[in-house]
């Protein structure tokens, strides 16, 4: 508090007239980053001694978050240092700090105890990739956000998992995230230490990783010849009775049973260049067949792809960029001669299905 005093004052040393806690904002206002800097942890000394959440005029709590808010981003990077496993601070205040740029967020999401499991969710779900790395990196992770990071499939983030050791992963969790590193190589190495990893786990891992790390799992786990020979002789088979489209078809069906396909999957397929991916999961967003789909794909027209995204709840103000994305993978098709001319007005996913299904039908098929 003394620094409070010392920084509310003239040149003189003449306290300043204060008629509230609200004009410390102003007060702040125009001076050194420094001295800025000294105000901010000066208030949060003086909410620490008041009682924090529990004691604190709720005055002084506003004026606390008002300041953070106007204060440049290295002092929010000082004070989030300072409050990073601080259990008095504002919860509105710790919240806006890890939502902050990744460098004043990091400290918080790494330690503060009170981000609780809601706020981690929403941070995987509205934060970027850095935000999400360091959530799945938060030591004693609880299940509902590592879960929530097995759904999304976000490679980077998913890695950032398996690096942590301390996140509480139940068998499935750990079986997912062995399946996973199938196609993400960057998990084979983490996944082979963990201590969660069981033996039959790491016979399923055994299955594609490099030699080094066979080596590795086979020391741990001292798995005999037959058994890592039974697990050879697995991997070769499934890869062979496993195609691209299969598997997409496989990534789809589990995005959509964890009820995390959504519209904004499609773009995202589209930007990872996998066309597959898109069409399986516009099939089940849209109720549509994928037969028809694939049919749509190959068409002089762009509109019943148009329609099978407004039935999958696409939003028509993302639809062209989409089509420029599908173009590129598909040799350029569907064509679009009218120069977007056919785009119907707004109408509802029932509806656009429906229509959908009329242009699609086969000749002396059924149209519904």
């Amino acid at each position: 508090m003394d620094s409070i005093e010392a920084f509310a004052s003239s040149p003189r040393g003449e306290p300043l007239p204060l008629a509230s806690l609200h004009q410390l904002i102003d007060l702040a206002a125009g001076r050194p980053p420094h001295e800025q800097e000294r105000l901010l942890l000066g208030v949060a000394e003086l909410y620490c001694s008041v009682g924090g959440q529990t004691g604190a005029p709720a005055a002084l709590t506003e004026v606390f978050v008002a300041m953070v808010r106007v204060a440049e981003q290295d002092i929010r990077r000082v004070l989030a240092e300072r409050l990073a496993d601080a259990a008095w601070a504002p919860a509105d205040l710790v919240r806006l700090l890890a939502a902050d740029a990744i460098e004043v967020a990091r400290p918080v999401i790494a330690a503060s105890p009170l981000l609780l499991d809601a706020d981690l969710l929403a941070l995987l779900e509205e934060a970027s990739l850095d935000h999400q790395v360091q959530v799945a990196l938060r030591p004693d992770l609880g299940p509902l956000p590592a879960r929530a990071i097995l759904d999304r499939g976000e490679p980077a983030v998913m890695t950032a998992l398996a690096v942590n050791r301390t996140a509480r992963l139940d068998s499935t969790d750990m079986a997912r995230l062995v399946d996973q590193a199938r196609s993400i190589a960057a998990l084979r190495a983490p996944l082979t230490r963990h201590p969660r990893l069981s033996e039959d786990q790491a016979l399923r891992l055994y299955q594609w990783v490099g030699d080094a790390l066979k080596q590795a799992i086979s020391q741990r786990f001292s798995l005999d010849g037959a058994a890592l020979a039974t697990a050879v002789a697995a991997a070769a088979q499934q890869a062979a009775e496993t195609t691209p489209d299969q598997a997409a078809a496989n990534l789809a069906a589990k995005l959509h049973a964890a009820d995390q396909l959504r519209p904004a999957t499609l773009m995202r397929a589209v930007r990872e260049r996998k066309l597959d991916l898109f069409i399986h999961a516009l099939a089940l967003l849209s109720r549509l067949e994928t037969e028809a789909l694939r049919r749509a794909l190959r068409g002089d027209t762009a509109r019943p792809l148009f329609l099978a995204c407004t039935a999958a709840g696409l939003d028509r103000a993302a639809f062209p960029a989409l089509l420029r994305e599908v173009r590129q993978l598909n040799h350029g098709l569907p064509h679009d001669p009218d120069g977007e001319a056919w785009r119907p007005a707004q109408r509802s996913a029932t509806q656009a299905a429906y229509e959908f299904r009329l242009l699609m039908a086969p000749e002396g098929g059924s149209t519904v």
